[in-house]
């Protein structure tokens, strides 16, 4: 027994059908092959297997116990191959059950990630929806390589070059205050930003500073964060109770402020605009399922409602 690894699609094929046809003439009819040809190959898938795979009867050739055995596996090995050479499938959100995972930070919880959960029930009804943190400790690059996440959605200044990049949204940055705060009415003055004790969340701390902050250094300014929260949605509840501000985007700032005592101002600071996108791995590049959710995403992104620029209110 030797040559084992030289077992190759078409000595397979021609293996599959010497045992379904039973005989070497007409599969070198069926196969177009000559017939010394098909013989020569038989002799090299016995020395491969070490079975003599058919036999003489009494009105043919015959598999032997081995060759039954073969007929299955190469049934199997050619069903599987021609499923890797077939081109995907179209994808068909009504009838998938393929769950997905997307990786976004706590920020997007209250005015974007519902939106998709909503559009993914609506249309995918049997697909599930994993939605992985993002903190400072999340390796999302490898989690992306390693097919643990198929998108994440996040707003980075140098996002990795070596990614796909789809641009979502870009949003206003502002300043939340509580309703009772004494400047929620009047807006802010560049010194009192800066001598305003800020609020600011941890797991997306190292994404923001690299835009806030930097923005801010950038101009000379550093503003004074008195206290870090782990989560954003905690942060309006924090606003109503103390004098500290945050900055933020519109959108999110937004939110909150139609449902809770909460105010947005204009910065006194010129920020960029925050730019979102959704990011994901050549690997998954061209799959009809992950291009599906891609586009769920970036739908609810182009559904956001378009806010007019903030303008301060007098007195």
């Amino acid at each position: 027994m030797h040559g084992r690894d030289h077992l190759d699609t078409y000595l397979l094929r021609v293996l599959h059908t010497l045992l379904t046809e039973q005989s070497v003439t007409r599969t070198a009819v069926r196969l177009g092959q000559s017939q010394p040809a098909i013989s020569n190959t038989l002799k090299r898938l016995r020395e491969i297997t070490g079975d003599a795979i058919l036999v003489r009867g009494k009105s043919g050739m015959v598999p032997t116990e081995r060759g039954r055995e073969l007929l299955a596996l190469a049934e199997q090995s050619l069903a599987a191959m021609d499923r890797i050479a077939r081109p995907p499938q179209q994808f068909d959100p009504a009838t998938t059950t393929r769950t997905f995972h997307l990786g976004a930070p706590d920020y997007l919880d209250a005015f974007f990630l519902p939106n998709i959960v909503e559009r993914v029930r609506r249309l995918a009804p049997g697909a599930k929806l994993f939605v992985h943190p993002m903190t400072s400790s999340s390796d999302f690059l490898d989690d992306l390589e390693q097919g643990q996440l198929d998108i994440v959605v996040g707003n980075w200044l140098s996002p990795p070059e070596h990614l796909h990049i789809s641009p979502l949204f870009d949003d206003e940055v502002v300043c939340m205050l509580g309703a009772q705060h004494p400047l929620a009415r009047k807006g802010l003055t560049l010194k009192h930003y800066l001598e305003m004790p800020h609020l600011a969340p941890a797991p997306y701390a190292s994404m923001q500073r690299s835009m806030i902050d930097q923005a801010l250094a950038e101009q000379g300014y550093k503003r004074n964060i008195q206290v870090t929260l782990p989560y954003f949605g905690l942060v309006p509840y924090v606003l109503m109770k103390t004098d500290m501000v945050f900055t933020t985007g519109r959108q999110f700032a937004a939110h909150y402020a139609q449902y809770l005592p909460i105010r947005m101002v204009p910065s006194p600071v010129p920020f960029p605009r925050m730019r979102f996108y959704q990011l994901w791995h050549e690997r998954c590049h061209a799959a009809p399922d992950v291009m599906w959710i891609r586009r769920m995403i970036a739908e609810v992104a182009a559904d956001l409602p378009q806010l007019p620029r903030l303008e301060a209110e007098g007195g």
